[in-house]
């Protein structure tokens, strides 16, 4: 049974379809079968992979709209054991069509459903909001990966994104569980991020990750050729944080699952 995990910051250019391509393969080249999930109006997720939408590609616009259409049929495998639902700019249009739909933030939920057994992971890149399509992803979501650009301004927002996720587990999830906060394009160059990542550690505590992701224009170039930066450059230290990374999120699904039959017996 997959563990989807919503990855999710309200601001935008921080990272979030990075961390979800490269911790993708990461899982991958770990044996793991993982499905990706666009739920990014931008589509960005889906142009990383080089995938195009043109007007007969069933999308997660298609998926929210229509609950006759099989989610299988949306599905592009763009590597081995990687599947992908692609989004484009029509998924913009879900919030208003939902707005008076019962039941509108466990749309996505009930779309992942027949999907669950079929992978180990599900991976969702969110938009750089907090509206419905963000609030579906934490509805269907067990765990919650927040990269953080490590700026002043990032953290400032991180309270209020907190305070939504809390909403969201109160009113609609009680099994969401924040995995944790990824500091992503760490510029070791400069003192500020390292004052901004002391604050967060200190803020935030177990909540961050002990893996940081250095700033490097490797992401950008492998994003150029639609490839992780795993196979662009598989000895990078940004490819090696991404497989570190793999390894906490396994190896904590893994005693999760034993703790949780050791209290059921």
């Amino acid at each position: 049974m997959a563990t989807i995990i919503a990855v999710t910051n309200q601001k935008g250019g921080v990272g979030k379809t990075t961390t979800v391509v490269n911790l993708g393969a990461a899982l991958a080249e770990k044996g793991q079968r993982v499905l990706l999930v666009d739920l990014d109006p931008q589509g960005s997720l889906s142009s990383a992979f080089g995938v195009d939408v043109d007007e007969t590609t069933p999308t997660m616009y298609a998926l929210f709209v229509d609950p006759a259409l099989d989610p299988h049929d949306a599905i592009v495998f763009v590597r081995e054991r990687v599947g992908l639902i692609p989004a484009d700019i029509h998924l913009a249009a879900v919030e208003l069509e939902l707005v008076n739909k019962p039941g509108r933030e466990y749309v996505l939920k009930e779309i992942l459903a027949p999907l669950k057994r079929e992978f180990d992971y599900i991976l969702i890149d969110c938009g750089p909001n907090l509206g419905l399509l963000t609030v579906n992803a934490l509805s269907a979501a067990d765990e919650v990966i927040v990269p953080l650009v490590c700026e002043y301004l990032a953290l400032r927002g991180l309270g209020t994104l907190f305070e939504n996720i809390a909403h969201v587990r109160r009113t609609l999830n009680r099994r969401l569980y924040v995995r944790g906060i990824l500091p992503v394009m760490y510029d070791v160059r400069s003192s500020h991020p390292r004052q901004i990542l002391e604050e967060t550690r200190t803020l935030f505590g177990d909540f961050v990750f002990p893996i940081v992701v250095r700033r490097s224009i490797r992401f950008a170039e492998a994003a150029v050729i639609g490839a992780p930066i795993l196979e662009y450059a598989p000895h990078h230290p940004g490819a090696q944080a991404y497989r570190d990374l793999a390894e906490v999120i396994i190896n904590g699904q893994q005693r999760r699952s034993k703790e949780n039959k050791e209290n059921s017996s």
